[in-house]
């Protein structure tokens, strides 16, 4: 039985699907990797020009890294410092990065630029990011905490667990603790807040109690304190028995052995020496 033999393939077919294989476009570098190529020729440049076009080259290696630096400002987003002050941190890490940066070395760009603005973001927070400032110690775990914790979940694919970040940070689980209740000292709540979302309307403040009325007359007292030293000890005697004691003249009269009449006397000349002294009127 004889087999059926292909026909021959069409020499004008053959030579389309090569004409079409050669015109495809090719894989292009990857947008980060011809990033970096750009970056390192403009740094090369740079080192090889005066200090006036070094600028632009360095600058152009800034416009390129940009975008970088915003990533890395917004993982700080929501921790007491405003936007644009995390925006300009990262944005002057970023130059700071650019203008350390060696290409001779063949190193990635982008391996040194990060842990340079990320350094820069948490010296901001670590010098002016508290409202109130915990131990400098504490200060320097605190922003660490979100960084590895973002980086162990892109490893991890899930949350990680108390442990894995206490031990990725290199502290105890108690330290972990202490430094995620340390975070709240970023940013003090307004008094004026609501209490609750289910009463808007009712502010914080509302449950802090009443004000305190010796407040209100604690000057007095200094001030008043100040001028009885001019007063006699019986003098001094009646004004303490009459206003801090709360005697009746006629009680302060028979603790004296004198009349009320002459109490009310004494009362009337003190307080006109009082008054005197205090720089006010006399009644």
């Amino acid at each position: 039985m004889s087999t059926a033999q292909e026909s021959p393939a069409d020499p004008a077919a053959v030579a389309a699907v090569v004409g079409d294989a050669a015109r495809a476009p090719r894989p292009r570098a990857s947008e980060a990797a011809r990033r970096q190529v750009r970056t390192a020729r403009l740094l090369l440049r740079a080192r090889a020009c005066s200090a006036e076009r070094r600028a632009a080259y360095e600058a152009e290696v800034v416009a390129l890294h940009l975008g970088l630096s915003q990533d890395l400002a917004r993982r700080y987003r929501g921790r007491g410092i405003a936007d644009e002050d995390l925006l300009q941190v990262a944005s002057l890490g970023l130059v700071k990065a650019v203008r350390g940066y060696d290409p001779t070395l063949g190193h990635d760009f982008v391996g040194y630029a990060v842990p340079t603005i990320l350094g820069e973001l948490r010296r901001s927070f670590r010098d002016t990011g508290w409202s109130v400032r915990p131990p400098r110690s504490l200060q320097e775990l605190v922003v660490r905490v979100a960084p590895t914790e973002s980086d162990l979940f892109q490893r991890l694919g899930r949350p990680p667990h108390e442990a894995e970040l206490a031990a990725a940070l290199g502290v105890g689980p108690e330290e972990l603790r202490e430094a995620r209740a340390a975070a709240t000292c970023f940013r003090s709540d307004s008094l004026d807040e609501p209490a609750s979302a289910a009463d808007a309307a009712t502010p914080v403040s509302a449950f802090l109690g009443a004000v305190d009325p010796a407040f209100g007359h604690a000057e007095a007292r200094l001030a008043l304190a100040a001028a009885v030293r001019v007063l006699g000890p019986r003098e001094r005697r009646i004004v303490q028995l009459r206003f801090f004691a709360g005697r009746t003249q006629a009680e302060i009269g028979a603790e004296l052995g004198i009349s009320q009449e002459q109490v009310s006397r004494l009362l009337g000349r003190i307080l006109r020496r009082l008054r005197l002294e205090l720089g006010l009127d006399a009644a």
